[in-house]
């Protein structure tokens, strides 16, 4: 890899690492509705410390997610294993700075497209058949580089007071409607909102996703620090309905119960809307501990893990052994657009594009 695309991609990864961290949320789940912000906020092990591990995980998922998870790893392998905290983006741009002297043996991430940006320099080594066949091949990368470990779908979360599904457009396009002026809550700093903005341009085109972004911001939207406090506005009748994804509502649920006058509509018009966003990971070609890595991974895919996943998260196991959870949807039930995530690399043109329609300072 030349010392000029390793500029570039550097550059764009860390800007984008800025924005998102400018929205005090990097798209990533928290166990609870008031829980802190994300992974970029922890601790990290030293190098020194990561050297001495039977098994190096560089994570982008917060530790307060995923930790627990690796502890059981480590319980009934009885291997040690070290972790590197930090924001998807963060982690992805250490990774690609490293090259081939990275300690990591696993990047474990919370969105395609800090995947994809290690990926396309080919620093991920193929993934083994019987990891890959376990998951929908819609949520794997076509070369076999990394695989989906857990789904976040995008939905639009509506006020059960003011509105009923019928009462929804069928897709987001709807919500340019003149109709839904001062209506709507979103949160155009948030990771994951900008990764559905990718994927909007590389479905509908750039033109066609500027003219959405116009149109929603032509009705005035209430602008939201993250999804957290979104979901939280639409329930306190602050708007209508809010772009999010899917979980964020299942936790105040959990703490509030299903008064919570606030739910999910999987939007069945399909398009950038209902895309659904993974997290997932990729064993570097140059990991020292390969057999390790592989057996960390086909862990994470387990029905235990999955199943963890499913009840803690609240997010879509990869397993089509384990079911969502509560009242969720099947996944093959969803009108998941076709789209390659693995090609939603662009974050930092979706950064330029929110930043001239003035979605973005």
């Amino acid at each position: 890899m030349s010392r000029a695309k390793i500029s570039l991609l550097l550059t764009a990864l860390l800007m984008a690492l800025v924005v998102v961290a400018c929205g005090n949320e990097s798209g990533e789940a928290t166990p609870e509705p008031s829980a802190s912000p994300e992974a970029s906020e922890m601790p990290g092990q030293s190098d020194t410390d990561l050297e001495s591990g039977g098994l190096v995980i560089y994570s982008g998922r917060s530790e307060s997610l995923v930790g627990p998870i690796i502890e059981r790893f480590e319980e009934e392998t009885g291997i040690d294993v070290k972790v590197r905290y930090g924001g998807t983006a963060e982690m992805a741009a250490t990774i690609l700075e490293e090259g081939d002297r990275s300690p990591a043996d696993i990047f474990y991430a919370q969105d395609p497209s800090g995947l994809g940006a290690v990926a396309v320099q080919g620093l991920f080594e193929e993934l083994p058949a019987d990891i890959l066949e376990r998951v929908d091949p819609r949520f794997r990368a076509d070369d076999g580089s990394w695989v989906g470990i857990t789904g976040r779908a995008r939905v639009v979360v509506y006020n059960t007071d003011r509105l009923s599904p019928e009462d929804l457009p069928s897709d987001l396009w709807g919500f340019t409607d003149p109709q839904w002026k001062g209506r709507i809550g979103w949160a155009p700093t948030n990771g994951s909102f900008q990764a559905m903005v990718t994927a909007m341009r590389a479905i509908w085109g750039e033109e066609r996703t500027r003219e959405w972004l116009e149109g929603i911001l032509a009705n005035e939207p209430t602008v939201y620090e993250n999804n957290t406090s979104i979901v939280a506005g639409v329930g306190a009748g602050e708007v209508d309905v809010g772009f999010v994804n899917h979980y964020y509502l299942y936790r105040f649920l959990a703490e509030q119960g299903e008064s919570f006058p606030a739910r999910n509509s999987f939007l069945p018009g399909g398009g950038p809307g209902s895309i659904v966003l993974v997290s997932g990971v990729g064993i570097l070609k140059n990991a020292e501990h390969r057999d390790t890595a592989e057996q960390f991974v086909r862990f994470l895919l387990s029905e235990e893990a999955q199943t963890y996943f499913a009840e803690k998260t609240f997010e879509y196991p990869m397993n089509p052994a384990v079911k969502p959870y509560g009242d969720l949807p099947p996944l093959d039930s969803l009108n998941v657009p076709n789209v390659d995530l693995s090609n939603l690399t662009d974050l930092q043109g979706t950064i330029e594009l929110l930043r001239e329609v003035g979605a973005l300072p």
